[in-house]
C-alpha cells in the first residue's frame, strides 16, 4: 500500500504528484493569503486609531515580532518541516506505526522546549530591546505565545507529512481570526474610551499571538481527533518491517531540524541585521532625531511588510505542500516524476507570485494608501518591497526543495553566502541610497543565495532547465499584459475617484484587480499553460467560460 493510495484526502484514489502539489498548494494558499490578509487588514483602523503616533507604534510592534519570529523558530527548531519530512518518508514506506511514534514523541519533546523557549525570550527580553524600555513589555508579552508554538507545529507538521494540507490552512485562518479580533478589541478600548497610551495598545496587540494560538490549537486538535480513526486503519496496514528506536527517532528528527530551522529564519535573520543596523548607520551620517529614524525604519520594514508577506505567502504555501512530495519522489528513487516536479513547482510558484507582485506595483499607491496613508516615500518603498518579496519567494520555495533531497548542508552553506553579502553590502547601501539601501541588500543577498541553491538543486535532479526558464518568459509576459491592463484601468478611474481617499482607493484596487485577473485568468486558460502546470481539471473553468 503507498503513501498516494492511503492520503488523508482521498483514500478512493491515487492522486499523481502534481494533483497532490495543486490541492495542497490550493490549501495552504489558501489558509496563508487568507490568514495574511487577516494580518494586513487590521492595520487599516489599528493605524488609524494611533494617530500621529501610527509609525512609531507600528515600528514598536514590528521590532517585538522580529526577535519573536527569531524565538518561534528556535523553539520550534524547524520542527513543522523536518517532521513532515521525515513522516513522509515512513509513509512512503508504509510505516505508518513508526510515524506515529516519531509524532507523539516530538509532540512531548517540544511542549517542554517551549516553556524553555518561553521563559529565556522573558528573562533577556532587556538585552535584546538594545536600550528601548517600551520594547521590553512588548517581548515580554510575544514571549507567551512561544510557550504553546512548538507542540502546535508539531500537529501542523504532522498533518502536513501526511499530505493532508486542509488543518494547517483552517487553523491558520483561525489563529488570524481570533488574534485579529482581541488585538482590534484591545487597542480600540485603550485608545478610544480610556484614553490610554500607544505602548500599552502596542503590548496588548502583541499578546493578541497568544489568543490566537489558542484558537489554532483548538481547531488543530479537532481535525486530530476527526480524522484518527483513519490513521488508525493505516497503522493496522503498516509492513512493521522496520526497527527504529525511540532514541534514533529523536536523534534523527533533531539531525533533520537544526537546518530547517536555519534555513527557515532566512527572512527574519535578514530583518534583524536591519534591525540592529539600520538606525546606527543612518544616524552617523545624518540629524534626524530617534523618532524619525523609528519612523524611517517603519517606512521600508513594517510598512511594506503586511502587504509583501501577502505575496510571499503564496511561495511559504506552495513550499511546505512539495516538501514531502519531493521526499517521497527521491525516496523511490523516482528520477523523472522528481525532476518534473521540481520544473513544475517553480514554475506554478512564478504562475501564482509574478502577476501578484506586479499587480501590488500597479496598485502600490491606492494600497498604501488604504492600509496607511497618503505617503510618496512609503509608496515608493512598497514598489521596491514588491520586487524583493519576488525574489524571497523563490528562495523560500527553493531552499525548501534543497532539503527535501537531503541536502541541508548545501542549504546552510548557500544561505550564509546570501546573509554574508548583505552584512557587506549594509552599510555602503544605506549610505548612499538611505532608506531603500537595506532592501537592495537584502535583494542581492537572496538573489545570491537562491541562484546558487538551483544550481544545486538542478544538478541533483536534472530537471529541465530550458522549459522551465521559457515557461517562467511565457508567464513574465502575461504578467506585463495583465500589468498593462490594470494600469489602464487604474489610469482611467484616478479620472474620477481619488486615489487619496481610503474609501475610493478600495474601489480603485478592487476594480483594478478583477480587470487584471480576468486577463491574466484568459491568457493562462486559452494557450493551456495552466492545465500543465494544475491539471486537467483546470479544463473545467475552459469550458465554464467558453475559451477554446
Amino acid at each position: 500500500m503507498s503513501n498516494q493510495d492511503t492520503s488523508f484526502e482521498d483514500n478512493s484514489k491515487e492522486l499523481n504528484a502534481k494533483e497532490k502539489m495543486v490541492r495542497g498548494s490550493l490549501w495552504m494558499t489558501v489558509g496563508n493569503v487568507l490568514s495574511r490578509l487577516l494580518g494586513a487588514v487590521y492595520i487599516i483602523p489599528w493605524y488609524a486609531w494611533m494617530g500621529e503616533h501610527g509609525k512609531v507604534a507600528n515600528s514598536l510592534f514590528n521590532k517585538g515580532y522580529n526577535v519573536y519570529a527569531l524565538f518561534l523558530m528556535i523553539a520550534t527548531a524547524g520542527i513543522p518541516g523536518a517532521i513532515a519530512k521525515q513522516i513522509s518518508y515512513y509513509n512512503s514506506l508504509n510505516e505508518y506505526k513508526i510515524s506515529q511514534r516519531l509524532f507523539k514523541r516530538t509532540l512531548v519533546i517540544m511542549a517542554g522546549f517551549g516553556i524553555l523557549c518561553a521563559g529565556v525570550m522573558y528573562l533577556i527580553s532587556p538585552i535584546l530591546a538594545a536600550g528601548d524600555p517600551n520594547l521590553v513589555p512588548v517581548m515580554r508579552a510575544l514571549s507567551i505565545a512561544v510557550l504553546i508554538f512548538p507542540s502546535m507545529s508539531v500537529i501542523r507538521g504532522y498533518f502536513q507529512g501526511n499530505q493532508d494540507m486542509m488543518p494547517s490552512a483552517v487553523s491558520q485562518i483561525v489563529e488570524q481570526i481570533a488574534r485579529v479580533f482581541y488585538m482590534l478589541l484591545a487597542t480600540f478600548i485603550i485608545i478610544k474610551v480610556v484614553k490610554g497610551d500607544y505602548v500599552t495598545a502596542v503590548i496588548h496587540s502583541t499578546f493578541a499571538a497568544f489568543i490566537g494560538m489558542l484558537g489554532a490549537y483548538g481547531a488543530l486538535i479537532w481535525f486530530y481527533k476527526k480524522q484518527k480513526p483513519e490513521m488508525d486503519r493505516l497503522i493496522a496496514g503498516s509492513n512493521n518491517t522496520v526497527e527504529v528506536s525511540e532514541n534514533s527517532l529523536v536523534k534523527e528528527m533533531i539531525t533533520e531540524a537544526i537546518p530547517f530551522i536555519i534555513v527557515g529564519s532566512a527572512i527574519t535573520f535578514f530583518k534583524l541585521v536591519d534591525q540592529f543596523t539600520f538606525e546606527k548607520i543612518m544616524a552617523g551620517f545624518t540629524n534626524f532625531s530617534k523618532d524619525q529614524l523609528s519612523s524611517l525604519f517603519s517606512v521600508f520594514s513594517a510598512n511594506p511588510d503586511k502587504l509583501v508577506m501577502i505575496t510571499i505567502s503564496l511561495a511559504t504555501g506552495m513550499a511546505m505542500t512539495s516538501l514531502p512530495l519531493i521526499t517521497e519522489a527521491f525516496t523511490k528513487k523516482d528520477e523523472a516524476g522528481l525532476a518534473k516536479l521540481v520544473s513544475d513547482n517553480i514554475q506554478l510558484l512564478f504562475l501564482i507570485m509574478m502577476p501578484a507582485t506586479f499587480g501590488m506595483v500597479v496598485l502600490a499607491k491606492p494600497m498604501y494608501v488604504l492600509f496607511y496613508e497618503p505617503d510618496v516615500l512609503g509608496i515608493n518603498v512598497l514598489i521596491e518591497a514588491s520586487y524583493i518579496g519576488l525574489i524571497m519567494g523563490f528562495f523560500i520555495l527553493i531552499s525548501t526543495t534543497l532539503q527535501g533531497l537531503y541536502k541541508n548542508s548545501d542549504a546552510i552553506f548557500n544561505l550564509g553566502v546570501g546573509l554574508l553579502i548583505k552584512l557587506v553590502l549594509q552599510y555602503p547601501m544605506i549610505r548612499i541610497f538611505e532608506v531603500y539601501g537595506p532592501l537592495i541588500a537584502s535583494g542581492i543577498g537572496f538573489t545570491v543565495a537562491a541562484y546558487l541553491m538551483t544550481k544545486k538543486v538542478h544538478e541533483i535532479t536534472k530537471f529541465n532547465y530550458s522549459l522551465t526558464i521559457r515557461r517562467t518568459i511565457l508567464i513574465t509576459i502575461f504578467s506585463l499584459i495583465m500589468s498593462g491592463t490594470t494600469t489602464l484601468v487604474r489610469s482611467f478611474l484616478y479620472l474620477f475617484l481619488n486615489p487619496e481617499r481610503k474609501f475610493q482607493a478600495l474601489i480603485i484596487i478592487l476594480i483594478s484587480v478583477a480587470a487584471g485577473v480576468a486577463v491574466y485568468g484568459w491568457l493562462a486558460l486559452k494557450t493551456r499553460l495552466a492545465d500543465k502546470l494544475m491539471g486537467d481539471k483546470v479544463a473545467k473553468l475552459r469550458i465554464k467560460f467558453k475559451i477554446k
